[in-house]
């Protein structure tokens, strides 16, 4: 059942995780609500690291291994920020997580054999989300959307697939 959870759920978490943020954004989420959403997806982070890790030594799955360890580290950041104040921490988090995916989406469409528009698509529209919300400022939510659209079609296809 773990194992099942493992390469299912992130279809789920990545939607939720970017519905959440927007709505942080909006003033729907409290403070200190993202926080305890940080320190639990640090938790399920480490948790699917060490679990996955030996199945994740090759091919894309490797790149993905990377990221995933990176994002821990990012949202171990951005937990810190949480609790310290700096909020440059949060926006390395925050960043991190819109443009890790992103790349990783970019590598499997070039890496993988046969056509991949949902991981070339994917990341290619998330990227873009990154380019609005960074530009943009009044255009945050949208931004954030975009990006959760594009990495919510890449995992998709991904849990589909796998």
């Amino acid at each position: 059942m773990f194992r099942r959870l493992r390469e299912t759920g992130p279809g789920l978490l990545v939607p939720l995780a970017w519905s959440v943020v927007a709505a942080a954004h909006v003033g729907a989420v409290s403070s200190h609500a993202l926080f305890v959403a940080h320190v639990v997806m640090a938790a399920l982070l480490a948790t699917f690291t060490v679990t996955g890790w030996a199945e994740m030594s090759a091919g894309v799955l490797r790149a993905w291994r990377t990221i995933i360890a990176v994002g821990f580290a990012a949202t171990v950041l951005g937990v810190v920020g949480f609790v310290a104040g700096p909020d440059p921490l949060l926006a390395v988090s925050l960043y991190a997580w819109m443009g890790l995916p992103a790349l990783g989406l970019l590598y499997t469409g070039r890496a993988i054999d046969g056509p991949a528009p949902a991981y070339l698509g994917g990341g290619t529209v998330a990227a873009l989300g990154i380019v609005v919300y960074a530009a943009v400022p009044s255009a945050a939510v949208p931004g954030i959307a975009v990006v959760g659209l594009g990495q919510t079609a890449g995992i998709l296809h991904a849990v589909a697939r796998y």
